[in-house]
């Protein structure tokens, strides 16, 4: 029995023994809002798939598929289901451990910390923007469920979405989205619908929790080119400044032309890795810069301000015609720290929506010990690793983990989670048949874990 029947029987067996989720196209359509739904998978590879006679366990919201019992990493799953608002602690069994209990809908990622504490995104109920990945709230709930930390960032003028991440320092980057009216895109040079009220341009802030001071911010506005109307501010030929970004690569009839996604913080180099899903790109910007020089072009460790250090994933975004394109919209740009394999590279998920070429996949990149960003130049790192499948394809949402076997967890928001090995054998499959931002893995001995007091 192939995989790609084997996945038939499963949605089968869920939509008769477990309640139908009608969430997931207001999720899809109105709440996430990526790309348009694309087509169904593709066809599954003719090739027959390794033998997958094996048990099929029930698990509390889904059925895991066990290939090879003596590979999978023996750990929890962190999952965050973002069709039904929950985040729960799973086994490899598909048991639930551990569930919190949120006070409103989920902004999307959640994340348990070391010391017991889960770091989560949430939904301003009176948000004033419903764009796609909107949050708005950000809370650090303790092991016992009580509110340590809950932090509004939600005006009319800005509203946290998608991200954050906790930094060394005990501080948390949040990406957010900048309003700037129809009347500042224009005068920018801005070419898209001239009905848009305004633009949402992305942002990233540290804030210090103690406090709830901000305490360094970088915003992208400060760091755009066009080339359409050279009576407006920031024009520039776009080819020789790939630092910067162009404000005309994509237009959305929403305001929200970028749609960063998913953020990751380099603590050796103190560096912050933004998926930028409308741009198909990764875009790295210095941390080292003080708030006043992130507005510039100049100061910070690599001396560029908050202009681009590096970028990679699609040339085209500025211009360049030399480098080859690898991502067809992306998500969770996922630096590998020193204490993981693969230390200094960087898993991400391709989305593939790449017309009737719909497969994703999930790339190891081994990124250049230092960056060059040169026009008309071949600025792309290295595949180090990649994983794929006829069947693996999730149009939105999704990413991958190192585990401390070797083996990748990966997330297919549209699917469940896979376990593969370096050399690309499916050990584990959990089918949820949710939506699933992402999935987090903890080994049962993690300081965070055993702080839950689980058993």
């Amino acid at each position: 029995m192939n995989t790609y029947i084997l996945r038939l029987l499963l949605l089968c067996m869920l939509f008769l023994c477990a309640p139908s989720c009608n969430q997931d196209d207001t999720v899809v359509d109105d709440i996430i809002n990526e790309e348009p739904d694309p087509d169904p998978n593709p066809d599954p590879d003719p090739d027959p798939d390794p033998d997958t006679d094996k048990p099929i366990f029930e698990g509390d919201t889904g059925n895991v598929l066990v290939y090879d019992e003596e590979k999978i990493f023996d750990g929890y799953v962190l999952v965050n289901d973002a069709s039904d608002n929950r985040v729960y602690l799973m086994t490899k069994e598909g048991k639930i451990r551990y569930e919190w209990e949120l006070p409103s809908n989920i902004g999307n990622d959640a994340e348990l910390l070391e010391n017991g504490k889960l770091l989560v995104a949430l939904t301003d109920e009176n948000a004033f923007y419903d764009v796609g990945g909107f949050g708005g709230r950000i809370q650090i709930i303790n092991p016992d469920r009580s509110v340590e930390w809950d932090f509004l960032y939600s005006t009319e003028d800005y509203i946290s979405h998608h991200d954050i991440e906790m930094l060394p320092n005990g501080n948390v980057l949040i990406l957010a989205w900048q309003k700037r009216s129809k009347e500042d895109a224009l005068q920018a040079g801005y070419d898209g619908i001239p009905d848009n009220e305004l633009l949402l341009l992305e942002s990233l802030i540290e804030v210090n929790p103690e406090n709830n001071d901000i305490v360094w911010e970088w915003h992208s506005w400060d760091h755009i080119i066009q080339d359409f109307d050279d009576t407006k501010d920031s024009f520039g030929d776009i080819a020789e400044n790939p630092q910067l970004i162009d404000l005309n690569f994509h237009d959305d009839d929403r305001g929200d032309i970028m749609h960063a996604n998913g953020l990751d913080y380099d603590p050796v180099n103190d560096l912050i890795y933004l998926s930028v899903n409308f741009y198909s790109e990764v875009w790295v910007i210095d941390h080292s810069t003080t708030t006043e020089e992130a507005a510039t072009n100049s100061g910070g460790n690599y001396n560029k301000g908050g202009d681009l250090v590096y970028r990679f994933g699609n040339p085209l975004a500025y211009k360049n015609e030399t480098g080859t394109r690898l991502f067809y919209n992306n998500h969770f740009p996922n630096y590998l720290d020193s204490d993981e394999i693969g230390a200094g590279n960087l898993l991400i998920y391709m989305n593939g929506n790449n017309g009737s070429q719909q497969q994703s996949h999930v790339y190891e990149l081994n990124l250049p010990d230092s960056f060059t960003l040169l026009p008309e130049n071949d600025n792309e790192p290295t595949i180090e690793w990649e994983f794929t499948d006829a069947e693996l394809y999730s149009p939105i949402v999704s990413g991958a983990v190192r585990l401390p076997n070797g083996n990748t967890l990966i997330a297919e928001g549209r699917y469940g989670y896979w376990e593969v090995t370096e050399s690309g054998e499916v050990v584990w499959l959990f089918e949820g048949n949710k939506l699933f931002w992402r999935g987090y893995s903890y080994p049962k001995d993690h300081p965070g874990v055993l702080l839950l007091e689980l058993n």
